[in-house]
C-alpha cells in the first residue's frame, strides 16, 4: 500500500519551524497532523493502544473519534512534536527500505544498541518523544550512510 504523506506548511517564512505553543498554530496543523497519524496506523498496522500511547496524551475514545472524522479539538505540543517524529520516521523508512520492510520495520525485533532485541515501536512507546526522536535521528544516519 503506498501512502502520500504531506507536509503542514507553515504560512510564515519557507522552511520556518511552527510555533507549536501559539494555540492557533496547533489549531490549523492538526487536521494534517490527525488525517497523517490515521494513514500512518493503517500502513504500520498499529492497535488502538499503540497509537495512544505513541501519541501520548490521546485516550482510546478521542483515537476512535479522530478515525472517524468526528473530533474537532487541536493537538497539544507535545502530541504534534510525537506525530512529527513519527512521520518523519515513516518517510525516512520508505527511503531507506522497499516495501513492505519499510512498513515492517518498526514492528520487527531489533538487535541494535537502541533497541536491545525489542521492536522500535516498543521502544517508541516506552520512551516517549526522547526515544522517538532518537529512532528518527538512526533513520537518518542509515539513509545518510553514517
Amino acid at each position: 500500500m503506498s501512502v502520500a504523506f504531506r507536509p503542514a506548511v507553515d504560512s510564515g517564512a519557507a522552511g520556518a519551524i511552527p510555533n507549536l505553543s501559539d494555540a492557533d498554530t496547533r489549531e490549523r496543523l492538526t487536521p494534517a497532523a490527525v488525517d497523517g497519524v490515521v494513514r500512518l496506523a493503517e500502513v504500520w498496522r498499529l492497535t488502538s493502544s499503540e497509537v495512544c500511547a505513541l501519541l501520548g496524551d490521546v485516550s482510546e475514545r478521542t483515537w476512535f473519534r479522530m478515525k472517524k472524522g468526528e473530533w474537532s479539538g487541536a493537538l497539544s505540543h507535545d502530541t504534534l512534536t510525537r506525530v512529527s517524529a513519527l512521520v518523519g520516521i515513516f518517510k525516512g523508512l520508505r527511503l531507506l527500505f522497499s516495501e513492505p520492510l519499510s512498513d515492517e520495520w518498526v514492528r520487527l525485533p531489533n538487535k541494535g544498541p537502541l533497541y536491545g532485541g525489542r521492536r522500535p515501536l516498543d521502544a517508541m512507546i516506552e520512551g516517549g518523544i526522547p526515544k522517538m526522536l532518537e529512532v528518527r535521528q538512526h533513520i537518518d544516519a542509515l539513509r545518510g550512510g553514517l
